[in-house]
Order: C-alpha cells, then structure tokens, then sequence
C-alpha cells in the first residue's frame, strides 16, 4: 500500500512538472493559465486511460517546478531537457525503493492550447506483476478559465476527487532517498 502511495504521488508529481520548468539546461515554456484537461494512456497498467483536470496559472507551474525540483534532484541520477525542431525531449534516470525507471519523452504542443507528452520507460527492480517496460501519452488542452470552485494547483481526478499539487510538497518527505545521497 505505501509503496502505491509512493507511485501515486510521484505520478502526480511528474505530471504536475512536465509542462512547467525544469532544473535542466532548458526550461519547457509555462502552460497558459487556466483549467487543462489531460488524459493519461499508458501500456501495462490496470488503469490503462485516465483523464482529469487541472487548474493552474503561471506561479503555480513555476512554484510546482520549484517544489519537485529537489526531490527530483534526490531520486533522479539524470534529468535533461532539450529544445528540438519539433518541441522538447527529456531524459531521464529516476530512483526510489531499490526500483530504477529510464525514461525519455517527447514533448510537443504551444502550451497555449494543447501539448502532448509520448513517454517511453525501461523499469528494473520492480516487485513482480510491474511492467518493464512501458509508454505513457498525455495529451492535454486547455479547456478555458478555471471553475469557480478551483483555485490553481487544484487536480480532479476520475471520480470527482480533489487534490491540491501544493499540498504534495508535504508529501515529498515521504519518498526515500537515494543511497549515497
């Protein structure tokens, strides 16, 4: 069950910066502000799409960049990003409970009204049952101003569940470091 939580809020958090800026030689354009819907398709999992939504603005991507920065920057030996003709790649080498995830993604779009992320990852000391290897899609658009019950930061999850991405920052303690680190 920890070990879901774990996944959970790591899933969220990497969701949460894909669009914003990161710690590497090139920052991803800010998304523009307002309520953004993203599906979320990926190979091997027992909840293959979902879709929810987020309510951002420009201070809470750059503050979501900011916050998971140090916790990538605990569980992720690598972490580039690159401009290229089409948009953006990263790669990546991320660590957590004796599993290691090698992933590269492509990232294209305006981040005006839509952009796409296309995941590959390569999975080693997983417990038995987890993929090995794996693609993720998110497609995301921007669906217009933020509901009047939202404020940004808010996700909402299939099923209507709330959370807030700033109160994760309370939960990045939770995920063991690195050895070594």
């Amino acid at each position: 069950m920890a070990r879901q939580l774990d996944s959970v809020c790591l899933a969220l958090g990497l969701l949460a910066v894909w669009p914003a800026s990161h710690a590497g030689a090139v920052e991803l354009p800010v998304r523009k502000a307002g309520l953004w819907e993203m599906k979320v398709v990926q190979t091997g999992s027992p909840v293959p799409e979902m879709t929810m939504q987020q309510c951002t603005d420009a201070t809470t991507d750059k503050d979501m960049s900011t916050s998971f920065s140090p916790m990538a920057k605990d569980v992720c030996s690598k972490n580039d990003t690159q401009k290229t003709a089409t948009g953006y790649v990263t790669d990546s080498v991320c660590g957590s409970g004796g599993m290691s995830v090698k992933s590269r993604a492509e990232i294209t779009g305006d981040f005006n009204s839509a952009y796409t992320v296309k995941s590959t990852s390569n999975t080693t000391g997983a417990p038995a049952g987890v993929p090995r290897d794996s693609t993720t899609t998110i497609e995301a658009k921007w669906l217009g101003a933020c509901k009047a019950d939202q404020k940004p930061g808010d996700i909402i999850m299939p099923g209507g569940m709330k959370i807030n991405l700033k109160d994760m920052e309370k939960l990045k303690g939770l995920l063991p470091k690195q050895p070594g680190k």
